[in-house]
Order: structure tokens, then C-alpha cells, then sequence
């Protein structure tokens, strides 16, 4: 369900930011969802450090999405072997409102490069109708291990071009 009367806006993400963005992804269900987290999401000071220095990473566009001026999440362009690759996190109090699809169409307004992919555990449905809302396809799949739920499983692979 979308919220039309959300104002959601992003902005370039700022190191004051992380804190909040640390606290999202302590989230159980959310790093469940994500698949693919940190081996120790609780460990604030090796998230600061890795996501501080990634803010100065010119590759890497890295956004904070702002709903009637509360952070509700990030969405970030990174490079992983030569693709261009999207990532976002929306804290759980937003979720089912649309602000996932409002953000990245937003973002793919402002952030140029294609083709760019996204991945997707096989089970987070919600984030699969996210990519396939704003016109990603899916491509293929692909294995990997997954931190936060300590075993190998399928990720989907969408592409927009």
C-alpha cells in the first residue's frame, strides 16, 4: 500500500546519519530479510568505522531518505566486480507504505549508471516487489552465505537498464 501524502526526500547521507541506520539494522526481522548483514550486525564501532569511511568513497552514492522529515532509511549505488550494484534499508516502522518503491525511483532519477543490479534473498518478497516496481528485471540467481541466518541460500539477481 503507498502513502501519497508522504513527502519523502533524499539527501546525500551524512556521518550524523549512521547512527540512526545503525539502530534500523539491529532490527531481527529486517536483518533476517536482508540475508546478507555484517557477521556481527551489533557491533557498532566496526559499522561506524566501515560506513564512515564509505562516505568518502566517490563510487559509491550513498542517500538517506527522509519521510515528513524523520530519517526512514538509506539507499546507496556501490560497486561490486565492475557492476554497479543498489542497496537500501527502510527502518520497519515504514515498511508496507510504499516508501521503498517512492525512494528508489527517486533515487534512480538522480543516480545515472546502467545497467545497475539488485539482490535479493529468495523470501524477502517485499524488497522483490520494490526492484520489480521500478522496472528491474529479474535476471538470474545465485548462492551465498547469508550472516544473519548462518547458512547458504538463493539470492535473486534483478537488473535495470
Amino acid at each position: 500500500m503507498t502513502n501519497d501524502k508522504l513527502s519523502i526526500k533524499l539527501r546525500r547521507t551524512e556521518v550524523t546519519d549512521l547512527d540512526k541506520f545503525f539502530q534500523f539494522q539491529l532490527d531481527k526481522e529486517a536483518i533476517f530479510l536482508a540475508a546478507f548483514t555484517p557477521k556481527d550486525p551489533t557491533d557498532k564501532s566496526a559499522y561506524l568505522i566501515k560506513h564512515t569511511k564509505l562516505l568518502s568513497d566517490p563510487t559509491i552514492n550513498n542517500q538517506t531518505i527522509i519521510v515528513d522529515n524523520i530519517i526512514a532509511g538509506s539507499i546507496a549505488k556501490f560497486v561490486m566486480e565492475g557492476d554497479a550494484e543498489i542497496t537500501y534499508w527502510i527502518d520497519r516502522n515504514f515498511w508496507g507504505q510504499g516508501i521503498a518503491t517512492k525512494a528508489l525511483k527517486e533515487f534512480l532519477s538522480i543516480e545515472a549508471t546502467r545497467p545497475i543490479f539488485g539482490r535479493v534473498a529468495f523470501d524477502n518478497f517485499g524488497s522483490q516487489k520494490v526492484l520489480e516496481k521500478c522496472d528491474f528485471v529479474k535476471i538470474g540467481t545465485d548462492k551465498g552465505f547469508a550472516n544473519a541466518r548462518q547458512t547458504e541460500i538463493e539470492e535473486f539477481i534483478y537488473k535495470l537498464t
